[in-house]
């Protein structure tokens, strides 16, 4: 039978790490009561100083307060609790990751604090209007994509929409797509990949939650990306990643008030041209599609598209067919 003082070193540092931080330290009187209430050892005060000493001397991270009372913690946590109360607030918001998914993870966050602390990741985090993925495929595919792209590689998978009855049914007539993929871009919660798609024979972005669980890496060489391609411009040229078309210049006449809404969807490096104390022109790079047109719409006339022609034009159709319907 194992001689159980042969283990106190190690009840001692698991107790600790479990259960101290700076914030609750345990004096060495506390120390001995749970070593011998919890694990059936009896030391002295002498012992388990030395004890102490020994787990500090071996870089384990033991610190303690010097006082009439010595305290003592465990002083090596990978992360704060801020730090681990934003990851956990980050997952459970995410539009990417699936309720049950989001819970195992904060579950599994919650064993680098400790059981003080623990309780605290179940934070009830409320987003407005966030409606969570119900495909745990597209949390899987991660890893797939990402080897796909060490190794320059061709992935091949099925792509789905959902029906009237709101049903995920695989879209391009069942077809699979054949994608170089680039990069994995996380926008507006969700994870896309970004690639050469051989069948439109252009760059597409295809969102992780909609592939499905078959995806497969080809042995085939993927082909390489644009030297000039630029993962940040390309994102803020397809704005948020719904549409393919290629993006074009687009110039706008702007109230000062939406500055910081341009900011935010294109960066600080689109050029602006000041029109008068109210007013600015600016230019930027973006995908000309119906997502686009809501955008501008929203700023109730704030944004009003002046350049190229062909887009002015296409705001109007599309308007005009709104009014018709």
């Amino acid at each position: 039978m194992v001689n159980r003082n042969k283990l106190r070193l190690l009840y001692l540092y698991q107790y600790l790490v479990q259960n101290t931080d700076a914030a609750h330290p345990l004096s060495t009187v506390e120390l001995i009561n749970i070593l011998k209430t919890q694990y059936g050892l009896s030391v002295s005060r002498n012992t388990i100083s030395d004890d102490l000493n020994v787990l500090h001397d071996c870089g384990l991270r033991i610190e303690h307060y010097e006082s009439t009372q010595n305290k003592y913690y465990y002083d090596g946590q990978a992360y704060s609790i801020a730090e681990l109360k934003l990851l956990a607030d980050a997952i459970a918001s995410s539009r990417f990751i699936t309720q049950r998914k989001s819970e195992s993870l904060i579950v599994k966050l919650s064993t680098l604090a400790n059981v003080k602390n623990a309780s605290m990741l179940q934070r009830h985090v409320y987003v407005a209007n966030r409606v969570k993925s119900d495909n745990e495929c597209g949390y899987s595919s991660v890893d797939a994509i990402n080897e796909a792209i060490h190794y320059k590689k061709k992935i091949l998978f099925k792509y789905t929409e959902f029906d009237e009855d709101r049903h995920r049914v695989v879209s391009n007539n069942g077809s699979e797509y054949i994608v170089s993929p680039y990069t994995l871009i996380w926008d507006g919660a969700y994870y896309y990949v970004c690639g050469y798609c051989d069948e439109c024979q252009t760059m597409r972005s295809f969102r992780l939650d909609r592939i499905e669980s078959s995806l497969l890496i080809l042995d085939e060489f993927a082909v390489m990306a644009p030297r000039d391609y630029n993962p940040a411009n390309y994102r803020k040229a397809v704005f948020r990643m719904f549409e393919t078309d290629e993006p074009i210049e687009v110039e706008m006449v702007c109230d000062i008030n939406v500055m910081q809404y341009l900011i935010d969807n294109f960066g600080v490096d689109f050029i602006t041209e000041p029109i008068d104390e109210k007013t600015f022109k600016a230019k930027v790079f973006v995908c000309t599609s119906a997502i686009f047109f809501r955008w501008v719409f929203g700023f109730d006339g704030l944004i009003k598209i002046l350049s190229p022609n062909s887009v002015v034009l296409e705001y109007r159709q599309m308007l005009t067919r709104a009014l018709e319907v």
